[in-house]
């Protein structure tokens, strides 16, 4: 009985595994060619239209291919299991995936804003060239895709509990904000005020830095075995003194490791139950912890007798 629930488990865990594999590759596929597709008709919209700010948006699509492909491989590397030189498994890989995420963002942003701003301030307004309407229907079409693409990210990213993909849809959402930002400046600039083109491109940067920075922040915080929070300790708190023969919880330490959490558990039990019952009382609570809690990879349990 208990060999096939073994079993069991091994099956069940196998066939997640491959269901996993098969929705990361899915969705860095969709990420990947639609970032190709797009980018490339963006810029030539931009070349062909005249427009900077197009351009700048280009640059930044183009920027996703890279950032989806270095998500798919973070989340990729981060799914192998423990091995002798990383016991802990490989799951703070997935972190250095974010932060390289956000580092492309960041010069991303620094040299659109740089460009943008020189047109700005060399003060010839007069010798901007005025944008074309094909600028104007591709800024249109990248939002519909790039929202469409956000959500679609997002949806999986959850499923998977992943930050890196998570990361990848904010990155697409900061191209359809950036392609707003190109639409108000393209169509400013088609109404006679050529120089909002070049204002849409340092509104692009500024999209394009504030969603670097959320991410190379969350990055950073899960990369220092930083706590889960006040409001999370609390939750597990009150589900581990509810189990059965614990008297109470003497002390809970959370602390984030990649997309996974690893809390350090003190309980309070009889202090006359046999070494065998106190035991029995934590791998108890432990099953039903990581049972109750998915994103908690382990949790260690040290039995203390009840004042």
């Amino acid at each position: 009985m208990k060999q096939n629930k073994v079993q069991n488990r091994v099956k069940t865990g196998t066939q997640t595994a491959v269901n996993e594999d098969r929705i990361i590759r899915q969705v860095s596929s969709v990420g990947i060619f639609g970032n190709i597709v797009l980018s490339a008709f963006k810029l030539f919209a931009g070349i062909y239209g005249k427009s900077g700010a197009m351009v700048s948006d280009a640059v930044h699509s183009l920027s996703d291919v890279f950032a989806t492909f270095i998500a798919f491989l973070g989340v990729k590397l981060s799914k192998r299991s423990a091995d002798k030189q990383h016991p802990y498994g490989h799951e703070r890989l997935e972190c250095l995936a974010s932060l390289l995420l956000g580092v492309i963002l960041l010069v991303t942003g620094f040299g659109i804003g740089k460009v943008g701003l020189e047109n700005i301030f060399s003060g010839s307004y007069e010798t901007l060239t005025i944008p074309g309407v094909i600028a104007l229907v591709a800024a249109v079409i990248s939002i519909v895709v790039k929202e469409g693409m956000y959500w679609y990210t997002r949806h999986y990213a959850k499923i998977l509990n992943s930050p890196a993909f998570l990361a990848d849809a904010w990155h697409h959402r900061s191209d359809a904000f950036s392609s707003i930002g190109s639409l108000i400046g393209i169509g400013g600039a088609m109404l006679g005020f050529p120089v909002l083109d070049s204002a849409a491109s340092v509104v692009i940067c500024l999209f394009i830095l504030k969603v670097a920075y959320d991410i190379l922040k969350t990055a950073l915080s899960n990369m220092m075995d930083t706590s889960c929070g006040e409001e999370y300790d609390k939750k597990l708190e009150e589900f581990v003194s509810a189990q059965k023969d614990v008297v109470c919880v003497d002390v809970l330490r959370s602390r984030a490791f990649g997309n996974k959490v690893y809390v350090d558990l003190e309980i309070e039990v009889d202090g006359d139950k046999s070494l065998r019952d106190a035991h029995a009382v934590a791998e108890q609570v432990h099953a039903n912890v990581e049972s109750s809690f998915p994103d908690i990879k382990h949790i260690m349990i040290h039995v203390n007798p009840a004042k």
